[in-house]
């Protein structure tokens, strides 16, 4: 099929992207979407959240290796599968395949080999989890804030002050002379708090915290279509593939890097709080 003039072939890729990100990113389609994830994917979820920092630490060593000459070193690092696929990132996986096939049948295609095209959509989805989990972050982030009137970017840093807040509560009540007497008590001679109990409230945390990472981009993906990043992400992709020579990527996409920019933060704060 010939390929159309080089206006009409932005447009039409643009209309035909824009369809899809409507379609499948929407309300309707982002609830559709997750009823995939009622399954294997909530124990999936937390694997994959505990693989990250192995995620980001291989890219970062390929990336490494590449600048310094070992680039097939590199590239054998970077081309690793850390993340176990979970059923909704293989239905998005699925999705764009099929919205790649359409583009092609009209002429408006990727031309780069269909290896690295079926790549860069598996790193289209890993990137989305990636927003899945800063998603999370922000939500932890602001339960801190409203609950303790306190910065906490991860699960690390709100399990404290969680823990002390149920040990206060739990001694307050069950008070020998009553709860008022309690609270004046323990506000001069506060709770010794067992590091178990905190160890325990983080557990229990990054469980929850996982699970609502399975299910963030019901949130995540209707701001992400009123933003136009879906749109943008997808049609960078594209462009990136339409040279017939182009390559796998294998760089770190910045959604990766704000997500463990998180946990980095947390594990600072934490240090920072322990420390004072």
């Amino acid at each position: 099929m010939p390929q159309p003039a080089p206006a009409r072939f932005d447009m039409a890729r643009e209309t035909a992207v824009n369809r899809f990100v409507r379609a499948r990113y929407g309300l309707r389609g982002t609830l559709a979407l997750h009823r995939e994830a009622l399954g294997w994917d909530l124990l999936r979820a937390p694997l994959n959240v505990a693989l990250s920092p192995i995620f980001l630490l291989l890219r970062l060593t390929g990336g490494l290796l590449s600048m310094l000459g070992a680039k097939r070193a590199g590239d054998w690092l970077k081309s690793r599968q850390v993340f176990l696929t979970s059923d909704v990132a293989r239905r998005i996986e699925a999705d764009v395949t099929q919205l790649t096939e359409d583009l092609t049948a009209q002429g408006i295609g990727p031309k780069a080999d269909p290896q690295v095209v079926r790549a860069e959509i598996t790193a289209h989805a890993e990137t989305r989890n990636a927003v899945a989990e800063i998603t999370t972050s922000l939500l932890v982030l602001a339960a801190g804030l409203f609950l303790f009137r306190q910065a906490t970017p991860g699960i690390i840093s709100l399990a404290g002050p969680l823990a002390e807040y149920r040990a206060h509560g739990t001694a307050v009540r069950d008070f020998w002379l009553g709860d008022r007497l309690g609270s004046a008590w323990y506000w001069a001679f506060p709770v010794e708090l067992s590091p178990w109990a905190v160890i325990l409230t983080g557990v229990v945390l990054a469980v929850l915290a996982s699970l609502a990472t399975t299910f963030a981009g019901l949130i995540a993906d209707p701001f992400q279509l009123a933003t136009g990043t879906h749109r943008r992400r997808l049609m960078r992709m594209y462009s990136r593939l339409d040279r017939a020579d182009a390559t796998q990527s294998g760089g770190l996409a910045r959604e990766h890097l704000l997500a463990r920019l998180g946990d980095l933060s947390d594990a600072v704060l934490s240090l920072l709080r322990v420390w004072r």
